[in-house]
């Protein structure tokens, strides 16, 4: 069974929301008190759209606008680009380049749920590479031990346990070994 990565164990639940009627400006204040790349804008509670950094600088600033009389949604880039809390970090790594974006929302019944950055991931994959090569090196040859209990990844559904047991040529939590 492959290692799976879900966005949901990645992404940041802060996220900060403005909405499509704020000015530039006010958006930008938000940016920097809270100390973040990007703003999702929404309408009527819903996501609809993202400011950046670059978007304030390419549209703005380099434009020679006003900030202050510039809105939300003037800027924002529309569609939303998103992905949703069980989806794989390969699906987030992949939509991330086709659409030359560094973040994405994460949204889940139509509500904005968390934000997964390109930092995010590039801090949290490898992690999940050593654990992987952990599990392929306990897969190479059957343990010493196969009688005691230890920590790992499950082999039947992929979650750290502190209570694998091997067990049918596999190591398995307690949970997987009940089933």
């Amino acid at each position: 069974m492959p290692l799976k990565l879900p966005v949901k164990k990645v992404m940041r639940k802060k996220v900060v929301t403005a909405k499509t009627d704020e000015s530039a400006m006010h958006v930008a204040i938000k940016m920097a008190e809270k100390r973040v790349g990007s703003v999702i804008i929404e309408e009527n509670g819903n996501p609809v759209g993202i400011i950046t950094e670059r978007d304030l600088t390419k549209k703005i600033v380099a434009s020679g606008k006003n900030p202050k009389e510039i809105k939300a949604k003037e800027i924002m880039s529309s569609p939303l680009v998103f992905v949703a809390p069980n989806d794989d970090s390969s699906i987030a790594v992949e939509k991330m380049k086709k659409h030359k974006i560094k973040r994405l929302p994460v949204i889940e019944n139509g509500k904005v749920v968390g934000i997964v950055t390109t930092t995010d991931l590039a801090i949290t994959i490898p992690e999940y590479v050593e654990i992987l090569k952990e599990r392929m090196a306990m897969k190479a040859s059957k343990p010493l031990i196969q009688n005691a209990i230890t920590s790992g990844i499950c082999e039947v559904c992929g979650n750290y346990s502190d209570s694998l047991m091997f067990e049918d040529d596999q190591w398995m939590c307690e949970d997987c070994r009940e089933e």
